[in-house]
């Protein structure tokens, strides 16, 4: 990794370490209540990661938006702390309201941008998150068109009739859908041809030195292959080396993701 990005993380790291520390000092660790009073005080932002078009001249495809959520002091609490706690709960539906919501305003007033977001199938059912949905998609600018639902493997597979109810049902209203952290679960492949995804991002896990790693290569070119046979698009996660990108582009990846093309960030600029 290069010594810049690797400044760069640390930096982030490091930034991400102090509200967690101020959680833990002043709220006697419950990050949960925090997250909670974040949401309910509107602190609540979306930073962006772009998607890139494989090749050399790194056109972008679309965005993801990722929820982050401040403290009183504008400090990032870092997601992994509470995220894995909260997606079978009401926060998490809270949290998946919360994207959602802000999706539509940053799409409203960006008619160029197409947005990728993360939404839990638990969501999916939720009355106040149906009601965001379809205030969304009666917008006469049409911006399901310009919207991507990330559903991981995991999430996909606990509830896959619900969740495949749903796309059926949104598709020809425009929304695409990504299958995310693919390979990572326990997917089961004869559910594949019953979904309607239009895309994959590959795990993280199988990106990482590809370029020499005879066992990630393998198991990369499955899962692409697996992916073609459904006609999705393959979206390579986690690419954080030029090695990788150049591996991984003659494989036929259609799309990178990672820090080496941009950390997520505020602003699309």
């Amino acid at each position: 990794m290069p010594h810049a990005l690797q400044s760069h993380l640390a930096t982030d790291e490091q930034a991400l370490a102090d509200p967690l520390q101020f959680a833990m000092a002043s709220r006697d660790g419950d990050v949960l209540n925090l997250v909670r009073e974040a949401l309910a005080a509107g602190r609540a932002r979306l930073a962006f990661q772009p998607i890139i078009i494989a090749g050399p001249e790194r056109r972008s495809a679309f965005y993801e938006g990722l929820i982050r959520v401040m403290d009183q002091a504008g400090r990032v609490i870092p997601a992994a702390h509470f995220m894995p706690v909260i997606e079978e709960t009401d926060l998490g539906r809270q949290i998946d309201c919360v994207t959602l919501d802000l999706a539509f305003k940053l799409l409203r007033v960006t008619p160029n941008l197409r947005l990728s977001i993360n939404v839990s199938a638990r969501s999916l059912g939720d009355s106040k998150w149906r009601r965001i949905l379809e205030d969304g998609l009666a917008d006469k600018a049409g911006l399901g068109s310009r919207l991507i639902f990330e559903i991981s493997e995991s999430s996909a597979m606990m509830l896959h009739e619900v969740v495949i109810r749903f796309m059926d049902e949104m598709q020809p209203r425009g929304i695409a859908f990504a299958l995310d952290g693919f390979g990572a679960g326990l997917i089961a492949f004869r559910h594949l041809k019953d979904f309607f995804f239009d895309l994959v991002k590959i795990d993280k896990g199988f990106i990482r030195g590809i370029e020499s790693d005879p066992d990630n290569q393998v198991l990369t070119e499955a899962l692409m292959t697996v992916a073609r046979q459904f006609e999705m698009l393959v979206v390579a996660d986690g690419v954080e080396t030029k090695a990788e990108a150049d591996y991984l582009t003659q494989m036929g990846a259609d799309c990178m993701q990672g820090y080496y093309y941009g950390v997520p960030k505020f602003g699309l600029t």
